[in-house]
């Protein structure tokens, strides 16, 4: 069907990703068009299927969630996301919204109710659960910037190449990484880090103790 919303299944564990897919093709008006397992691959299979909806992760090796979700924007993927995890912590919630999640549900949501959350997010609605709604609120008003904690660790070891005052293509080298894989590590880092360019965050890693000065 032509109509169908185009959903793509990122979660680093293969029986998640088979739950989602089986479930979510027994919908008349949802089709899974792939799968991902972490941050990195969701990038690029997003920009090769095109899907209109993300269903992702946060926790997952190499290119979390989060990373996945600066990789989207930095790439210009109009595919709306709904984040799906066990995490209510507002250092876990407030960099996914931040990031431009469109929608937040927990894994233990009826399949009926993710159903109806992936149409929600597509017809262009913030989609959150009222107790990541009490969180955001109460991290909100505490403000404070990121840190380092959020980074993960290769995310780190990119940052502290970036203090070292290394371009992409010599970070690409060092971590034998792509270039395309260093720019999203790069995009994710600043926005985690909330500084608009690589001097600020390169300051940050020096004052986070993760490069000598």
């Amino acid at each position: 069907m032509a109509d169908r919303i185009r959903v793509l299944v990122v979660d680093d564990h293969p029986v998640v990703r088979q739950g989602l897919r089986t479930f979510l093709d027994l919908q008349d008006d949802l089709e899974v068009v792939g799968e991902s397992a972490d941050g990195e691959s969701c990038v690029d299979d997003a920009e090769r299927l095109r899907p209109d909806v993300i269903l992702l992760d946060l926790r997952m090796p190499g290119a979390d969630g989060v990373s996945a979700l600066h990789g989207l924007r930095a790439a210009g993927n109009p595919a709306k996301v709904l984040v799906i995890t066990s995490f209510t912590e507002p250092a876990a919630v407030l960099p996914a919204v931040r990031a431009g999640a469109s929608g937040y549900v927990y894994k233990d949501v009826d399949p009926p109710a993710l159903a109806t959350a992936i149409r929600s997010v597509h017809a262009g609605h913030v989609l959150l659960h009222p107790d990541v709604a009490r969180l955001l609120a109460a991290g909100g008003q505490h403000g404070g910037r990121p840190g380092a904690a959020n980074l993960t660790a290769r995310e780190r070891e990119v940052l502290a190449e970036v203090a070292r005052g290394r371009s992409n293509r010599e970070i690409a080298r060092e971590l034998s990484l792509s270039e395309k894989t260093v720019k999203t590590h790069v995009s994710a880092i600043l926005g985690k880090l909330g500084v608009q360019d690589r001097t600020q965050a390169a300051l940050h890693a020096v004052r986070s103790g993760l490069v000598e000065p």
